[in-house]
């Protein structure tokens, strides 16, 4: 177990999530109407960058001059069977090593079985069993790249009646064993309790604010399930929704000011619509505490 990490390393304005097409746009002065705007920080996919070289890895190094940096991976496989991938871990390391990222973070879920890779990110059973399963390879992942990482809630779309932890509760005894900080996906849980039948605000008021090193924010779609009861999708591949704005806000004002991230992962938008995501965030937080915002 490492000893806890601050989890406010991330400066508490908006970031986005980087695609390479806003490259030229985060690279404007801050002053030009086309440029980065209120975007203090990035988040990239670690998987994308571990490589030794070229345009991606050349873009990433110049980029970490401007702006903070956030790490998140999506391959770990946190919560799944099987021991963590060595060959993964060891990239992992080389690209937080030379990146020296502001934060990194994984998701509360599994994505493999047998060898096989899934394109999905699982839910988990919320059982003894399984958190200390997912606490040695939170354990081994931290020891691996010397730092402490955050943990993301899930959206969930199913709820396992062998579970004997609230969410809120499992995560924040992940948090306690083993020294890693929460990430807060607002959206994941306006998700959640949407599908499964919950209060988003009462899921809120049960979760660990003081150990919340990022918020995340993104779009999602909405669906029926096959009782034509309304079931979202969590996609990133459109704007927040209000609710999840009005979410954001409860959250803001317990938690106080907190970095938060615009997700847009697919159909991703011209940067003025993403930019126009981030001047919202940075209006959410600057209505919780403006002297405490960092700009």
């Amino acid at each position: 177990m490492l000893d806890a990490v601050h989890p406010d390393r991330l400066p508490t304005t908006p970031g986005v999530g980087y695609k390479p097409q806003h490259f030229d746009a985060l690279t404007r002065s801050v002053t030009d109407e086309n440029g980065p705007g209120p975007v203090r920080w990035l988040e990239i996919h670690a998987e994308n960058y571990m490589g030794d070289g070229g345009r991606p890895i050349a873009q990433l190094r110049h980029l970490a001059e401007r702006f903070a940096i956030s790490v998140h991976g999506v391959g770990l496989s946190i919560g799944g069977e099987a021991p963590l991938d060595r060959d993964h871990l060891a990239r992992l390391k080389k690209l937080v090593n030379w990146l020296n990222p502001a934060s990194f973070s994984e998701h509360l879920a599994w994505s493999t079985h047998d060898s096989h890779f899934l394109n999905d990110l699982l839910p988990l059973p919320y059982t003894t069993e399984t958190l200390e399963r997912i606490c040695d390879h939170i354990d081994q992942l931290q020891t691996t790249i010397g730092r402490s990482m955050l943990l993301e809630n899930p959206s969930s779309y199913l709820a396992f009646d062998e579970s004997d932890w609230s969410e809120p509760e499992f995560l924040a005894e992940i948090s306690r064993r083993t020294g890693c900080g929460l990430l807060l996906d607002v959206n994941n849980v306006f998700v959640s309790a949407t599908n499964l039948g919950f209060s988003p605000t009462e899921y809120i008021d049960a979760f660990t604010l003081d150990n919340i090193g990022e918020i995340h924010l993104g779009g999602h779609d909405e669906d029926e399930d096959d009782h034509g009861a309304p079931l979202l999708i969590d996609s990133h591949g459109r704007e927040v929704v209000d609710p999840v704005w009005s979410l954001l806000d409860y959250t803001l004002e317990k938690s106080g000011p907190k970095p938060v991230l615009i997700e847009w992962d697919t159909d991703v938008p011209d940067w003025p619509i993403l930019r126009d995501e981030a001047l919202r965030a940075d209006q959410a937080l600057s209505k919780v505490a403006p002297a405490q915002v960092a700009r």
